[in-house]
């Protein structure tokens, strides 16, 4: 990738969380960018996952409410940011079944909001300036709803389809993004990604779940049989192609971003399973290999089959492929966890949560 040389000023909002937190790592540690971090510390929101690069002189913390454009807007006129690189969102399916709202709220009214205050911005920017800024919206292949076996994968094209109230919320936002691109001029970018896992992922999600609840002795869950398939992204790799869509991407483009790696969920446990029963063999009686504590459970309402994306888009325009395949990146995630255990740990404990109020 062919970076511009010029300093620019990032205002990403999520920073806090798993891919939000990989970005700003990324950016700190392999550019000259100065990065603003927008983030109001929900439950997932941590802290600890930016002690690497917290005290570096191109970072600064928020804790902001993108829903507060007082707070939003101040933060634009400090700051005076080139790209603005949207991850905000809740993310959790289960949690947008149970309480909906919440999703409504910041992935549908925060979107709002921050799209507004960052149209005010551009308005009062000089032509230089507007030729610069963007706005770049990060969102999920679950838009575009559900894959049979045999169809073909999803491309920037495929019609939205949204089947749970989390998809739903984040097809409204990447519409309304579309609209104040087409109707306001707002320079913008969109980016749908498939399943995220790496170092760093919040334990509610499967893969590192499945990981803990392992080492813990605990029953490994898994939704109906298991045959559900998704698409593995490395997280690492997700993020160097964030950055290449907002400083290359076309503007008012969408660009798809898959691993090439589609596994049923039944197999990522089993190979997680296997990995661990080679760096970490299990000390519980009786188990001798940690696939004996796989258990069904009832599926998910409304659970989608596949998902599955076509990233030849963005490696014919941007030049990004992924670096990892999943037999990489999920030994190097396991191996992260079983290194990291006190990360996981002031999770699981909530120390993490008091944590936060040290850091700000």
């Amino acid at each position: 990738m062919q970076e511009d040389i010029t300093v620019k000023t990032f205002l990403i909002t999520g920073g806090a969380g798993f891919i939000g937190s990989a970005l700003i790592r990324h950016i700190i540690h392999n550019t000259a960018y100065r990065v603003v971090n927008i983030d109001k510390l929900n439950y997932a929101g941590n802290l600890e996952s930016l002690e690497s690069i917290e005290d570096n002189e191109r970072y600064v913390f928020e804790r902001s409410d993108i829903c507060n454009n007082n707070e939003i807007r101040r933060i634009f006129d400090q700051y005076q940011p080139d790209i603005v690189m949207h991850l905000a969102a809740e993310s959790h399916v289960d949690r947008s079944i149970s309480g909906p709202g919440e999703f409504i709220q910041t992935n549908i009214i925060g979107t709002y909001h921050l799209l507004e205050e960052s149209r005010a911005y551009y308005s009062d920017l000089d032509d230089h300036k507007k030729g610069e800024f963007r706005f770049h919206h990060i969102s999920t292949d679950e838009v575009y709803g559900d894959l049979g076996a045999t169809e073909i994968l999803f491309t920037e094209k495929t019609p939205y389809k949204p089947n749970s109230p989390y998809s739903a919320t984040k097809a409204s936002s990447d519409h309304l993004v579309r609209a104040w691109h087409q109707t306001f001029n707002l320079p913008t970018l969109i980016t749908n990604c498939s399943n995220n896992y790496g170092p760093y992922q919040f334990p509610e999600k499967l893969i590192p779940l499945i990981i803990h609840n392992a080492l813990e002795g605990k029953d490994l869950p898994i939704y109906g049989d298991g045959n559900q398939i998704r698409d593995w992204l490395y997280v690492d790799d997700h993020v160097r192609a964030l950055l290449n869509v907002a400083l290359l991407g076309e503007v008012g483009e969408t660009y798809n971003i898959g691993g090439h790696n589609e596994m049923k969920n039944i197999d990522v446990v089993k190979i997680i399973c296997s990995i661990l029963d080679e760096l970490c063999p299990s000390k519980i009686k009786g188990i001798t290999s940690y696939e004996k504590l796989i258990t069904h459970v009832e599926d998910r309402v409304g659970h989608d089959f596949r998902y599955a994306i076509d990233a030849s888009k963005i490696k014919a325009e941007l030049n990004w492929t992924p670096n990892e395949t999943f037999e990489t990146g999920i030994r190097k995630t396991v191996q992260w966890y079983l290194d990291n255990k006190t990360w996981s740990n002031n999770i699981k404990d909530g120390s993490y949560q008091s944590k936060k109020l040290n850091k700000i």
